[in-house]
């Protein structure tokens, strides 16, 4: 076992160092920005705005608790529980026996642990969330590939491994999933009428505030 576990953490290290060392100013930019929480407010608003839209008032607040718990539940479970018992510490932390081979940008090292990733799985259980709740093809398609790279922007500033992210891609999935079911079952005790939308309308809105907010990005990495 203990072979098994160097074997993975070298392979892990390895894929760290060959794609974080794929940087450039513009990419440096744009990871740095993508990565930040207040530059999603605007596409977060959608999200609440396209709930309120097609749900009962009552079942709309039941899903936006749903997304709260999910969030509480993915930060808990990944910085306060796992985190200080693996004790494993993020790639770009001075202490790291890697961390004068890893690329950072504009100084930042973030905390001690990284193991697993609270941005990944955060960002994973809001789209399994959407995902599970709207049905959505497209809305679907976005929201992974925005969680994806959410987490990708993490391995690029070296702040995480990519094992922090797959796992904190999986315990927020599965939140996120868990915490759907429960406050649909919930809702519908709410409101049994009201929590049956039929063809979720104007989900859309959430991807063009997705897109808009990326263009915004590209434009702030080029100036």
């Amino acid at each position: 076992m203990p072979e098994i576990i160097q074997a993975l953490s070298e392979i892990d290290t390895n894929v760290l160092l060959c794609l974080n060392g794929l940087h450039s100013p513009f990419w440096d930019s744009f990871m740095s920005a993508f990565t930040g929480k207040i530059i999603w407010g605007g596409m977060y608003a959608t999200i609440l705005y396209v709930l309120f839209r097609n749900f009962h008032w009552k079942v709309a607040l039941c899903y936006v608790v749903g997304i709260a718990l999910t969030i509480t539940f993915a930060d808990q479970m990944c910085n306060s529980l796992i985190r200080p018992i693996v004790g494993r510490l993020r790639p770009s932390h001075p202490e790291s026996p890697i961390a004068e081979l890893v690329h950072i940008v504009n100084g930042k090292r973030g905390g001690g642990f990284g193991f697993p990733s609270c941005h990944a799985a955060n960002s994973f259980g809001l789209a399994l969330f959407l995902i599970g709740l709207f049905r959505q093809r497209w809305l679907s398609v976005f929201i992974t590939l925005w969680a994806f790279t959410n987490a990708y922007t993490r391995l690029y500033l070296g702040l995480h491994y990519p094992g922090d992210l797959i796992v904190g891609a999986l315990i927020g999935g599965t939140g996120g999933w868990v915490f759907y079911r429960l406050s649909h079952w919930v809702a519908r005790k709410v409101s049994p009428s009201g929590a049956e939308s039929g063809k979720p309308r104007q989900t859309g809105v959430i991807i063009v505030a997705g897109l808009l907010t990326v263009a915004g990005i590209v434009v702030y990495s080029v100036t």
